[in-house]
């Protein structure tokens, strides 16, 4: 089993510097929230989260399948609700192939099997907010 390790430490007002698995991370909030806004949320963190995890599912099976992918960009669009605790209302995805001669078919296939079978952050959030996804590709 993976074990994930994180030593946080307060660096002024709000803000904590991380050293995940030997990786330093900076959260923070936004200074009408009383903070510093010296690095990116917790739930925006979350989210990078999400990309990271079904891209590196996405390009380990374009790699695995032999598929010429020249570029992939991931857009993220989210609502949080008004109320305590102020969680995610939906979270939708955008993945943008670029490269020629791409099949919409396979690469829409390779990104529901990320979403719907291996990204494991994918299938936490899922319990709590819905989540939807697109493909599009340019040449």
């Amino acid at each position: 089993m993976l074990k994930t390790q994180i030593n946080a430490k307060l660096i002024g007002n709000m803000a904590f510097e991380m050293d995940i698995n030997g990786h330093k991370v900076t959260t923070d909030t936004t200074v009408e929230n009383g903070g510093n806004n010296l690095g990116p949320s917790p739930k925006a963190l979350l989210l990078a989260g999400l990309v990271g995890c079904s891209g590196i599912d996405i390009m380990s099976m374009i790699e695995e399948n032999k598929i010429n992918v020249d570029d992939l960009n991931v857009y993220i669009e989210s609502e949080t609700r008004d109320e305590d605790p102020k969680i995610y209302n939906y979270i939708k995805i955008l993945y943008k192939f670029k490269g020629k001669n791409l099949s919409f078919n396979e690469l829409e296939k390779i990104v529901k099997l990320s979403m719907e079978k291996y990204c494991g952050v994918a299938a936490m959030l899922e319990k709590v907010v819905p989540i939807t996804y697109e493909v599009k590709i340019e040449e």
